[in-house]
């Protein structure tokens, strides 16, 4: 079967499908300028240590840690970066009422700035456009906490009760939020198509979305750049740009 043959498939079976429920990772929001983590390129892959130092327990142990974690934020590739054609996708996706929902991995809100309602995205690891106090949970917008750190605060704290700040996100060893990824979940059983788009699969639980999907009798559609642990249980596997596949499989 050619490229073009693959993709008209797989453009079909979304044009047959009530529920389509999506599964982002990083890959999507490269063409944006955002680096993936994994990838052959990525931060994690180019300097492991970043990994570590990612950990919930070195954060709040470490004054140090955090006071460059604020440095980088003001630095964010996330306060440039604009949706690019794969997100726009996705918003074409729902115009169609096809899409049932959108699990993302990212934490940039790039899908919702794209324009998909905030009530169909599901953010597993939450997002870098707040700030939350680990003490006491207050959430604000970043940008607030970001003015005190550019007014000259390294390390700043709660103004609620003075507890340690940190980007509204999941860190390692952080856990995660039980009621995000049991909704994950059930969105899954529900769908007639999974389609993953630029994700790794390594991370559970959320890569095991797929696999509920598929085990709900859903096809399964996997969209990225380098080979994932779950291609084999795909119906299709498309290895191409995003950023051209994807609008050509969703638009009507």
């Amino acid at each position: 079967m050619s490229e073009e043959q693959t993709l008209d498939t797989v453009r079909g079976w979304i044009d047959a499908a009530l529920r389509v429920v999506v599964l982002t990772g990083a890959g999507i929001s490269t063409d944006s300028g955002i680096p993936d983590f994994r990838g052959p390129n990525g931060l994690w892959t180019r300097n492991p240590t970043a990994e570590k130092l990612s950990t919930i327990q070195t954060y709040l142990a470490d004054a140090q840690v955090r006071q460059a974690a604020w440095r980088g934020r003001l630095e964010d590739f996330a306060w440039t970066a604009e949706p690019n054609r794969g997100h726009h996708a996705l918003v074409v996706l729902e115009q169609r009422d096809k899409l049932h929902a959108l699990i993302t991995q990212n934490v940039d809100e790039l899908h919702q700035r794209a324009g998909n309602s905030a009530r169909r995205v599901i953010e597993v690891h939450g997002t870098v456009r707040r700030s939350m106090c680990w003490d006491c949970g207050q959430r604000l917008p970043m940008e607030e906490t970001l003015a005190r750190v550019r007014a000259g605060e390294a390390d700043p704290r709660c103004l609620m009760c003075g507890g340690i700040l940190k980007s509204d996100t999941i860190s390692f060893g952080q856990p995660l939020v039980p009621d995000v990824i049991d909704r994950a979940m059930a969105v899954a059983g529900q769908a007639d198509l999974m389609l993953a788009v630029g994700s790794t699969l390594q991370v559970y639980p959320v890569a095991g979305s797929v696999e509920v999907a598929k085990d709900a009798g859903a096809r399964v559609v996997i969209l990225n750049d380098q080979p994932t642990p779950l291609d084999d249980l795909a119906d299709q596997v498309l290895r191409g740009p995003i950023g051209e596949w994807l609008p050509y499989i969703c638009r009507g």
